[in-house]
């Protein structure tokens, strides 16, 4: 799951190398939060207009989260 959200982020930002994403333990529901973080120069290409491309990226994580039968919640930080 971490391996995806850094390849999606990778693929939109200019500056691939100040991807990274931390992973925390899942809460009392379960859920695993990932916090990704982007260069500040790459902020809004990674949010996007009206937050789309956040949004996208939410969804896509969480259908493969479903496929593994876990919960997820991305954070931008």
């Amino acid at each position: 799951m971490k391996d995806l959200l850094i390849s999606i982020t990778k693929g939109l930002v200019d500056n691939p190398d100040a991807v990274s994403v931390d992973v925390s333990e899942p809460n009392e529901e379960g859920v695993t939060v990932y916090r990704l973080h982007v260069a500040e120069d790459d902020m809004g290409r990674v949010i996007g207009k009206q937050g789309r491309i956040a949004k996208a990226i939410r969804v896509v994580m969480r259908a493969a989260a479903t496929r593994n039968d876990a919960k997820i919640s991305v954070e931008i930080d």
